[in-house]
């Protein structure tokens, strides 16, 4: 088949609108509680099960969606965090590194 500039040109935004669309559809892995970085965190998936022994500044009611390095939407199970490039946590988690939102 022999293609002509056009249809180069369109076949070539096509491709790359499809690339686009692909990488905003697909979801960011979740952070394992096991991962180095989160164990350095003491990141658990359910802020009602932190160890308050070990962190004693954790607060009842501090979770990931009402901490300032959350990214995720309102309303949101999980989103994204700061300090977890390219991975999602749990809204209802919690870490060391929690900051109030102003």
């Amino acid at each position: 088949m022999k293609t002509n500039r056009r249809q180069f040109m369109i076949l070539s935004a096509a491709g790359a609108a499809s690339l686009a669309l692909n990488n905003g559809v697909q979801a960011q892995a979740m952070v394992s509680p096991t991962d180095p970085q989160a164990v350095a965190l003491g990141y658990v998936e359910d802020a009602a099960k932190v160890d308050k022994a070990k962190f004693p500044k954790f607060v009842a009611g501090q979770n990931c969606a009402n901490c300032a390095l959350y990214t995720g939407k309102a309303g949101a199970a999980a989103g994204g965090c700061t300090l977890f490039a390219g991975k999602q946590v749990t809204a209802k988690g919690w870490c060391s590194a929690h900051a109030k939102k102003a």
